[in-house]
């Protein structure tokens, strides 16, 4: 198939953009490099070197034999080159990065905010505008997050995209129905997810845009099986405290003797996924799109959910690393249980990579072997959530 990966150049497009080539894919990747500039802004850098994008494609076609087209261009400004290079191009499948994806960042200041949203919304608007205006029957796969739901769960495990509800009406009749599970946000970057899955239901209804939204969990991780073949091909480990994954940035500060840390109790539950899951899913979304006709699919992109003071004393035994328990900078309960469906997934195919089946080789492979590119003044994070005491 023909695939168009928007913001490929990242943490998590980048992979899937080997990923889906390795699989035998066209695959071409459009890109502003908007986070390799904000690496300039926030004057940190990933843990592991990142090649220029020319170096990488080189290096990939070298290896493999195989090219990776590129454009350069922002999604959420450009609307005329999306639309031209959709027309042109004629895609089968487009995977939808082409978001700020931090939430940490979009809280920074109300800058940060304005960014993530006109960024966010209109990447997203713009694409499903631009497939109607084509007249293109790609299927969209877009990367969302679990975070939409909020953390508040009560015991109730979040379904896959909708809830089954029965609404008494004024005759004492019964009417059934579906909806989308309530959105519950907690920071702009989640705001901006959850808008999005008004904007697929919108144009799947209107319009008839086939689409698969993955709420995906915390990605873990670096290395997957094509970015581990060269140097040049490596992906980012983002450790500081805007862009890091919290098992990331445990992982990393052990690797550098720094204390663990847990923002609060660390009683919050959060679901995981390893890297290699995430490529792996996108792969068997792509494969596996909803029928003409269908409503939005949504699948839960993770694999498994823990407390962070778990993760923490896991990386503590492990390392011997201490925790360092400090004030929670975002506005959230102090813990929180999370029970989640995800067996469409599964039964597609996936087979999970599990924190206890690869934790030592993430802390020896990679934190390790770059631990002298640590900046340690940027591990603290900084955005505030809730206002200043």
């Amino acid at each position: 198939m023909k695939v168009l990966v928007l913001g490929g150049d990242g943490f998590c497009g980048w992979p899937t953009s080997l990923h889906l080539s390795a699989k035998g894919h066209d695959v071409k990747i459009v890109d502003n490099f908007a986070r390799r500039n904000a690496d300039v802004e926030l004057e940190v850098s990933s843990l592991t070197p990142i090649s220029p994008m020319g170096s990488r494609l080189a290096a990939w076609n070298v290896l493999t034999g195989r090219e990776i087209g590129f454009e350069r261009f922002d999604v959420a400004e450009n609307y005329h080159r999306l639309l031209t290079l959709i027309k042109e191009w004629q895609p089968d499948a487009v995977v939808h990065f082409a978001e700020q994806r931090a939430a940490p960042y979009s809280m920074k200041s109300s800058w940060h905010k304005r960014y993530t949203v006109s960024n966010n919304l209109n990447a997203t608007n713009n694409l499903l505008a631009a497939l109607v205006e084509a007249e293109c029957d790609a299927h969209v796969v877009h990367l969302g997050t679990m975070g939409v739901y909020g953390y508040g769960t009560a015991g109730v495990k979040i379904p896959e995209g909708y809830l089954r509800i029965q609404v008494p009406t004024d005759d004492g009749t019964v009417v059934e129905s579906e909806i989308l599970y309530p959105p519950n946000p907690g920071s702009i970057y989640h705001l901006t997810k959850t808008q999005d899955q008004l904007f697929f239901a919108y144009y799947n209804k209107n319009d008839g845009v086939r689409v698969t939204d993955l709420h995906q969990g915390i990605v873990w991780g670096t290395q997957t099986t094509e970015t581990r073949l060269d140097e040049r091909l490596i992906n980012r480990f983002d450790y500081d405290g805007d862009y890091g994954t919290v098992l990331n940035r445990f992982l990393m500060q052990a690797a550098v003797k720094y204390p663990l840390t847990v923002h609060g109790s660390g009683g919050q539950t959060r679901a995981f996924i390893h890297i290699q899951d995430t490529v792996r899913c996108i792969e068997l979304a792509i494969e596996n799109p909803p029928a003409a006709g269908e409503r939005v699919q949504v699948f839960n992109q993770m694999t498994e959910t823990h407390r962070l003071i778990d993760l923490a004393q896991i990386v503590s035994r492990l390392t011997g690393a201490e925790i360092d328990h400090i004030e929670n900078p975002r506005n959230e309960a102090d813990s929180n249980d999370l029970f989640v469906e995800n067996r469409q997934l599964i039964e597609l195919g996936l087979e999970p990579i599990l924190l206890e089946d690869t934790l030592m080789e993430e802390v020896t492979e990679i934190a390790g072997k770059y631990a002298d590119r640590v900046d340690l003044s940027k591990i603290e994070a900084r955005s505030l959530w809730r206002k200043k005491s």
